[in-house]
């Protein structure tokens, strides 16, 4: 997906997976969804991966100020942890991980926190890798 593999995904994600495209603040998403149906007709994301690519994601701080923004948090309320995904430096809290794999490329992981232990998200996250090398 847009330059990276998805090696894991946990067991119990919803079989209905969607690709889509949009840009936020000068930022392009790839993203793709998995979702389950609910008791009640609807559908329900369980899983998501983004890659995020732009000019102002330009270190791993960039990075979380982006997501901070995006994700409507107060950065100094926000209980975001280091988090080294293989070589790549991140931050993650309950349910989201996200990651700097090069200047102006991002990867964020969410994985429902209802409905997965917080392990499944590491496993996820660090089965995202880049296939050949990432566009500059």
């Amino acid at each position: 997906m847009d330059g990276f593999s998805v090696g894991y995904v946990p067991n119990g994600v919803g079989g209905l997976v969607s690709d889509y495209s949009t840009e936020w603040e000068g930022v392009a998403f790839e993203s793709r969804v998995w979702e389950h149906r609910t008791s009640e007709g609807g559908y329900r994301v369980d899983l998501k991966l983004n890659v995020l690519r732009g000019e102002r994601l330009t270190s791993v701080e960039a990075l979380r100020a982006f997501i901070t923004e995006y994700e409507e948090q107060d950065p100094d309320e926000w209980d975001l942890r280091p988090f080294q995904n293989g070589q790549w430096p991140g931050y993650r809290t309950e349910g989201l991980a996200f990651w700097l794999v090069d200047s102006g490329v991002g990867v964020s992981v969410r994985l429902d926190p209802r409905r997965f232990e917080d392990h499944e998200l590491t496993l996820t996250a660090r089965g995202v890798r880049p296939e050949g090398r990432t566009h500059h």
